[in-house]
């Protein structure tokens, strides 16, 4: 496997940083790309034994260079309206994967209409949306839901104990200007102002929170392989209040894996009928749990462990049961009921 060569798009970022170092830890080979040659050869002093590759995103041929001999494109450079596109047909046209880490529902959704037929003629997994936000979601969904052939109901609560957003964080949300989508009655639909506030009671150490309405890629990722009539998420008020004070700032890392202080907890439960599932995750850092899923989604590709082709989503390619439950519980905890 130590041949493998990665390719990390936007590789001077903060969560690509934690992708980076868990490729190494994996044994394979990353290459460094990004549109910005000054912050790549900035780059280069931590990781001197790394290659660098400039690509500009306007010009596919730079891309198709950037990527010629890597088998993945791990795409951690947001906006991703507007790098999913073009990183996506240069993935096709190499015949390799390509995975990124949206949490914009616009993105995602744009990725399924426009790439599902193109792609499942060929032999590229693309994965749009695999992040904390979105990825996680959807693989707790997916095994809640098990062996159910449909569902009525699946809400999804997410609670942070704070949210320091990073610079890509924050240009995503100036960029983003496209209304919110929910799940309702089988059909996407635009998220209307009237959901109120809701108490929520997740697991220590977060307990009690007031939570808002907000939907992530997730919605769009769910209702792509489970037959659902409505699907909810509700988002911790005070990290919402966080993201949107300019005020706040970015992660700091305290241990030595370069983690922040942050506490994440996600709890979704599936019914139908009377039957109720609850799959519940918990861990620290948000960004860095993000690497976690990407990369234990490249070594499932790569070892074959996948149930679908062609454009798709965490719980739909692989056994998500099997995928939670192997997770490091240093990097997240996984209880499903």
């Amino acid at each position: 496997m130590t041949s493998h060569k990665i390719a990390v798009y936007g590789a001077y970022g903060h969560t690509a940083g934690f992708v980076i170092d868990s490729i190494l830890h994996r044994g394979w080979t990353p290459v460094l790309v990004g549109r910005n040659h000054i912050k790549l050869s900035a780059l280069k002093s931590k990781y001197p034994q790394l290659e660098i590759r400039v690509a500009e995103i306007e010009t596919p041929k730079s891309l198709d260079n950037a990527f010629k001999d890597t088998i993945f494109i791990i795409n951690c450079a947001g906006p991703f309206l507007d790098t999913a596109f073009p990183l996506i047909e240069s993935a096709l046209r190499l015949s390799i994967h390509y995975i990124d880490l949206s949490a914009e529902q616009k993105s995602v959704l744009d990725v399924f209409e426009f790439f599902s037929e193109k792609a499942a003629k060929g032999d590229s997994m693309i994965l749009p949306g695999l992040a904390f936000y979105g990825g996680l979601a959807d693989l707790l969904a997916s095994a809640a839901v098990a062996a159910w052939d449909n569902v009525d109901n699946i809400t999804i609560a997410i609670g942070l104990s704070f949210w320091q957003p990073t610079l890509g964080t924050r240009l995503t949300g100036q960029r983003n200007h496209y209304p919110r989508l929910i799940y309702s009655k089988g059909r996407l639909q635009p998220k209307e102002d009237n959901y109120q506030e809701i108490n929520w009671n997740f697991p220590p150490p977060l307990n009690a929170m007031k939570m808002t309405c907000l939907p992530f890629s997730e919605i769009i990722t769910i209702s792509k392989h489970i037959r659902v009539s409505d699907i909810l998420t509700y988002f911790s008020t005070n990290a919402l209040e966080d993201i949107r004070n300019k005020d706040t700032p970015p992660p700091m890392a305290v241990d030595t894996r370069g983690r922040s202080a942050q506490e994440f907890r996600v709890d979704v439960i599936a019914t139908r009928g009377i039957e109720k599932r609850i799959a519940r995750a918990g861990g620290r850092d948000i960004y860095a749990v993000t690497a976690v899923l990407v990369i234990e989604a490249v070594d499932r590709i790569m070892k074959g462990k996948t149930q679908a082709k062609g454009v798709s989503s965490a719980g739909h390619v692989f056994n998500a049961c099997d995928f939670l439950k192997s997770l490091s519980s240093d990097d997240i905890e996984i209880s499903l009921d």
